[in-house]
C-alpha cells in the first residue's frame, strides 16, 4: 500500500491501481513525495513509482480549452471588485512594491520642466527607497514622520541657498588649499575644507533637534534622522554632479558616475550623516560632555569624508583600495558605535 504525503500530511494508503486512477483525474500529483508500508519508495516521489512498474500514466484534459476556460469563469479571471478600494487597502506590501516599480515612469513627467526636475526627480525616487530601507531598520517609537520629512526637504533647501545663492563655502579659509596640490594640501582642502563643511551642514539639523528635544532621544533615533539628512544632502549634490561634471565625461563613464550619485554616495553620505547623529545624541544626554561630543560628531564624519575624496583625487588602484576601505570602515564603525552605546553611557555616568 502507498501513502501520499503533502505539505507534511499523509494520505492513504491506495493501491497501486488507486494511485493511477488519481493521478490520472489530476487528484495526486506525479511530485508528490510518496513511501510504502515497507518503506521501500521513502524519499521517492509518485512519478518514481509509477516508472518503477512502468506504468505511463497521463492526467485526463477535463474538456476542451474553451470547456476550461469557461469553467474557470470570467469573474475569477477579471474579478469585478478588483478596482474596489478594501481590495487595494488590504495588500499595502504588495502596492508598496507597485509604487516602486512604477514610480520612475511617472517621475518622467518631470523631464518637462527642465533638465534639473529630471534629475532630481530620479534622485528623489531613490532617496525614497534608501528612506524606506533606513526606516525599517533604524525607526524607534520616537521617530515621527512629519520630524523626518522637515529633516528631509529642510536640508535640501538649506544647501541650495547656502551653497548656490549664498556661497557658503567660501567663508571656510580651508578652501583656499589647493584641491590638485601636493597631498597634504589635499588632505586639508578635502578634510579641514569639503569635509568639516559639508558633514557640518549635515548635522545642523540634528543639532536643531538637540537643542529643541522635549524628551531624551535615543542615540539610533539620532542615527535614523542622520540617515535622513545624509541622504538629503546626496541628493542635492547628486543632482549637480550629473548637470555638471558627469555630463562632460563619456557616456559609459557618465551612466556609471550618475549611477553612483544616485546609490552608493548618498549611502554613504547617509552613514557619516549617522555617525554625527549617534554623538549629537550623547550631547543631548550628557550635556556636561556637549562640546567635545559635538565637535566629534563633525570631525569623526569629516576625517572619513576628506580621506575618502582624496583618494577620489588621485587615479590608480591603490586609492581606489582606499576609498572602498572608508566606506567599509564607515559602515563597520557605526555598526560598532551601535553595539557600543551602553559602554559609553557607563564610562560618561561613572565620571559624573
Amino acid at each position: 500500500m502507498y501513502y501520499i504525503i503533502r505539505n507534511n500530511t499523509t494520505f492513504g494508503p491506495y493501491t497501486l491501481d488507486n494511485l493511477i486512477e488519481k493521478v490520472e483525474r489530476g487528484n495526486i500529483l506525479k511530485c508528490d513525495k510518496i513511501t510504502d508500508d515497507a518503506n521501500v519508495y521513502k524519499g521517492l516521489i509518485v512519478d518514481d513509482v509509477l516508472k518503477a512498474h512502468r506504468r505511463r500514466v497521463k492526467v485526463r484534459a477535463i474538456g476542451s480549452l474553451g470547456q476550461q476556460l469557461a469553467h474557470i469563469g470570467s469573474n475569477f479571471i477579471f474579478p469585478e471588485n478588483v478596482m474596489r478600494r478594501e481590495v487595494w487597502s488590504s495588500n499595502q506590501n504588495l502596492m508598496l512594491i507597485v509604487c516602486i516599480g512604477l514610480l520612475p515612469m511617472v517621475l518622467g513627467v518631470f523631464s518637462i520642466f527642465g533638465d534639473y526636475a529630471a534629475f532630481y526627480g530620479i534622485a528623489l525616487y531613490f532617496s525614497v527607497i534608501w528612506g524606506l530601507f533606513f526606516y525599517y531598520l533604524f525607526k524607534t517609537r520616537q521617530v515621527s514622520v512629519r520630524v523626518t520629512l522637515t529633516i528631509f526637504f529642510g536640508t535640501q533647501i538649506f544647501v541650495f541657498i547656502g551653497w548656490t545663492l549664498i556661497g557658503f563655502v567660501g567663508l571656510n579659509p580651508f578652501y583656499w588649499f589647493d584641491s590638485e596640490g601636493t597631498l597634504t594640501e589635499r588632505l586639508i582642502y578635502y578634510i579641514l575644507g569639503v569635509g568639516f563643511t559639508e558633514e557640518l551642514v549635515k548635522a545642523s539639523p540634528l543639532i536643531i533637534l538637540m537643542l529643541r528635544a522635549r524628551e531624551p532621544l535615543v542615540p539610533q533615533t539620532f542615527v535614523y534622522y542622520g540617515l535622513m539628512s545624509g541622504i538629503a544632502f546626496g541628493v542635492y549634490e547628486g543632482v549637480q554632479y550629473q548637470l555638471t561634471i558627469n555630463a562632460q565625461l563619456d557616456y559609459v563613464s557618465s551612466f556609471m558616475a550618475n549611477i553612483s550619485r544616485l546609490t552608493s554616495l548618498p549611502f554613504i553620505h547617509a552613514i557619516w550623516a549617522a555617525i554625527a547623529g549617534y554623538f549629537v545624541s550623547f550631547a543631548l544626554l550628557y550635556p556636561t560632555y556637549k562640546k567635545s561630543l559635538l565637535a566629534l560628531a563633525v570631525f569623526v564624519p569629516a576625517l572619513l569624508h576628506g580621506i575618502y575624496d582624496v583618494s577620489c583625487s588621485y587615479d590608480s588602484f591603490l586609492f581606489l583600495c582606499i576609498r572602498v576601505t572608508i566606506m567599509i570602515l564607515s559602515v563597520v564603525l557605526l555598526m560598532t558605535y551601535l553595539r557600543g552605546g551602553k559602554q559609553l553611557q557607563m564610562r560618561l555616568n561613572g565620571s559624573i
